[in-house]
């Protein structure tokens, strides 16, 4: 989930745009890890590879679709675009609609590494994920991150100097869904299933709180709220089920009344009065 939560931040805290359906590219991948590991035999990382190139190719489109519009109706193109894939993933037989996708093997890593052993699974993980957060970082600390962030703060300004904007937003738009579905292909080798939870719009808010939670436009802020958030659910799972949704919009309105810098912008500032001190 930190990744999928550093997917949005990507869009939104860089370029000023705010999806509610990167849930489709997280459960596309999901699907696609599965089915690529379980029904045609692949290893983990080439199965992972060919989901990653399948949520390239559907962010690439759905970028090019989204990003005709700003603002709201970019975020409500978004969120029809995942419905639609979330009800073509309900209709697909592979997906054995509510039941999930279960019973997905972990496989050996290049063929030679055992996942199945949960301390060498833990530390594939690991690795992946901070490659990906690293790579994150590289793009938003590179000229063109440098680009995105005027895009964000004056996109008339940025026009008029040249720049082809759209080109730099469906280029942005590309690269956070490829992080989405690296997340989503993650999730799916880690519990050996995909589910409808997955592809659904739910997921997409999820990651939006955690966003704000954490911080929007800090790399390590997702990384955090996503922390929390999970935990809460964890804490909260079972018996608390019906709690999760409240307590989600009661941690999104504090966000955005009292923390709109998010938690990680609000302990910088506390440390570095500290430390002056």
């Amino acid at each position: 989930m930190a990744l999928f939560a550093c997917s949005l931040n990507l869009l939104f805290g860089y370029a000023g745009l705010l999806s509610f359906g990167h849930a489709a590219f997280f459960g596309i991948s999901s699907y696609a890890t599965g089915y690529m590991i379980k029904d045609v035999g692949l290893t983990p990382e080439l199965a992972l590879l060919v989901a990653i190139a399948i949520t390239l190719v559907t962010g690439y489109v759905f970028g090019s679709l989204a990003i005709r519009r700003k603002g709201i109706y970019f975020a409500m193109i978004t969120l029809a675009l995942s419905q639609l894939v979330y009800f073509i993933i309900v209709a697909a037989p592979f997906s054995h609609n509510e039941d999930g996708y279960q019973g997905v093997p972990r496989g050996e890593l290049f063929g030679l590494i055992s996942l199945q052993n949960n301390y060498v699974l833990y530390y594939v993980i690991l690795i992946a994920v901070a490659l990906t957060w690293w790579g994150v970082h590289r793009v938003v600390n590179s000229p063109y991150g440098e680009v995105l962030k005027a895009i964000k703060d004056n996109e008339p300004r940025v026009t008029s100097l040249g720049y082809n904007v759209n080109r730099y937003k469906l280029v942005c738009f590309t690269i956070s869904a490829v992080v989405a579905g690296v997340a989503g292909g993650l999730k799916t080798i880690v519990f050996g299933l995909a589910s409808l939870s997955d592809v659904h719009w739910q997921l997409s808010t999820d990651g939006v709180i955690m966003m704000i939670l954490g911080g929007i436009g800090s790399i390590i802020g997702p990384v955090f709220g996503s922390v929390v958030i999970v935990q809460i659910q964890h804490m909260l799972a079972g018996q608390f089920d019906s709690l999760v949704p409240v307590i989600m919009g009661l941690i999104f309105i504090a966000c955005v009344l009292a923390f709109r810098g998010g938690v990680v912008h609000y302990v910088k500032s506390a440390l570095n009065m500290v430390m002056k001190k």
